[in-house]
């Protein structure tokens, strides 16, 4: 009998009190309440990219698209951060404020998934993002054709062909290797002699 009662006592110690909460209720929001949020931006319309090109800016080591004489559309450019070389790109359109998302890049027979941060330029925000140079992700912008890139509420970009994103990730990925020398000399300067 004493045996019967331990396993008794358990249960009304650990079961009763999970049995006394009630259930959820559809009221339930109603009666507790829910912070509200702003919703985001309305999307906007992919723009027209007919006569868009690459151009060289900045020395060299960044790249501008959009037609000649207009607000660009996005740009790439090969950057030092933290000692390794990253391609940094930027979707020139609205963004909310903090906002995060994916570059979706679809085109020379690759599909790339980048993510980017809205970044405060000036009075706007934009969307910003790295990846380092080494990365695989990159290679839907070094061949010959078209590519159309993707951020969700900010249109599609067609970029059209050219060669000047694979010579920008070419330039960049050439940095990899001699930071590597760079760094062996440093660590073994005997072998460097």
């Amino acid at each position: 009998m004493r045996m019967l009662r331990l396993p008794l006592l358990f249960c009304a110690l650990f079961l009763l009190p999970v049995a006394c909460k009630p259930p959820a209720a559809d009221d339930y929001v109603a009666r507790v309440g829910i912070e509200r949020r702003e919703a985001p931006s309305e999307p906007i319309d992919s723009p027209n990219t007919e006569g868009a090109i690459w151009a060289r800016s900045g020395g060299g080591s960044r790249i501008i698209y959009g037609k000649p004489g207009e607000r660009p559309l996005m740009a790439l450019a090969c950057e030092m951060r933290d000692g390794a070389p990253v391609v940094a790109y930027t979707r020139f359109a609205r963004a909310d404020a903090h906002a995060k998302a994916i570059l979706a890049l679809i085109g020379n027979s690759h599909v790339a998934r980048l993510k980017i941060d809205a970044e405060r330029s000036g009075e706007v925000w934009i969307w910003k993002g790295t990846v380092p140079a080494e990365s695989p992700e990159l290679e839907a912008l070094t061949g010959p054709r078209q590519i159309e890139a993707t951020v969700p509420g900010a249109g599609s970009v067609i970029l059209n062909p050219s060669a000047e994103p694979g010579a920008l990730i070419a330039q960049c990925r050439s940095l990899v290797g001699e930071r590597a020398e760079t760094s062996s000399e440093e660590e073994f300067p005997e072998a460097a002699e």
